[in-house]
């Protein structure tokens, strides 16, 4: 499955940056959004009813709604090597985007450009699997439910899984309001105070609303797989990503949460939906807690 090329433009100083998947020819996509408060480009065209299938690249960023201008970058390194849907003045790229409200750190003011964009393209490999602060996840924070002085830093992380011919790897991005846990429960990152997680010994306290505003905490994952399905059956995935999230993350997909769940097949083995699917929430489960402890 190693055809996905994964790159970032990571920007240390501004704490902000930017991630972009570019997918192998014939890769077809959709996607699913159970956060209140997404922040998105190109997203309605994933719709199994739409009649676009094909899938060019799938573009993250930090920087709000303002991060979603960079997606241009991406556009710009598709177009110049002529990759795109097909139409009578030229090819025009599918990229599907999506943001998170990184500006809790760094500088609030610089935001991913488009000139960011397409260096993320141009460092696109298939081997770029890091965990961590970079690119999307520069920024990024988890367990705000208590206010920003609790929270604690966020990331980027990847996890793959196979079965048998069968590849399905997750990239998530980590932005919550919510606490990150194990397949215990047991917090690993989160509302913290002096060493000790706020909701160690009463996970009620979490019930209150969030002491932070609407639409300010997200988790963006794409899920990447070899297999051969239909843009409906990976709908149905994406659905069922979502189950990831909602095991590693409490509260999860709330209404100050923008959650959304990418899913891209490249279509080079037979196998079952359900399998799939299964493997790729397991994946951004592990993928979730791999960005906060690696």
């Amino acid at each position: 499955m190693n055809q996905f090329r994964i790159g970032h433009f990571t920007d240390r100083e501004a704490e902000t940056g930017c991630t972009v998947i570019l997918t192998p020819p014939g890769t077809i996509g959709s996607g699913v959004v159970r956060g209140a408060a997404p922040g998105t480009r190109e997203y309605a065209l994933l719709d199994p009813h739409r009649k676009v299938e094909e899938v060019h690249a799938v573009f993250l960023t930090g920087g709000s709604a303002f991060g979603l201008d960079a997606a241009a970058g991406v556009m710009r390194y598709l177009r110049e090597r002529e990759v795109g849907f097909p139409t009578i003045f030229g090819k025009v790229p599918i990229v599907p985007a999506a943001v998170v409200y990184d500006l809790y750190s760094g500088k609030s003011d610089v935001f991913p450009t488009a000139e960011n964009a397409y260096q993320a393209c141009l460092s696109a490999s298939e081997d770029n699997r890091r965990n961590g602060r970079i690119g999307a996840g520069t920024g990024t924070t988890v367990g705000k439910w208590a206010g920003l002085e609790f929270m604690m830093p966020g990331g980027i992380g990847h996890a793959r899984l196979k079965l048998g011919n069968v590849q399905v790897e997750a990239l998530t991005v980590v932005n919550p309001v919510g606490d990150v846990v194990d397949s215990r429960g047991q917090i690993v990152a989160g509302a913290r105070k002096d060493g000790v997680f706020l909701a160690q010994n009463d996970p009620t306290v979490r019930w209150k609303p969030p002491e932070v505003g609407l639409g300010q905490n997200t988790i963006l994952s794409v899920l990447m797989t070899n297999a051969k399905l239909t843009k409906l059956q990976l709908h149905g995935i994406a659905e069922r990503g979502h189950l990831g999230i909602a095991r590693a993350v409490i509260p999860s997909h709330t209404a100050y949460d923008g959650d959304i769940v990418f899913a891209l097949a490249s279509g080079q083995v037979l196998a079952s939906p359900e399998a799939v699917a299964e493997m790729g929430a397991e994946a951004i489960r592990v993928s979730i807690l791999n960005a906060v402890t690696q």
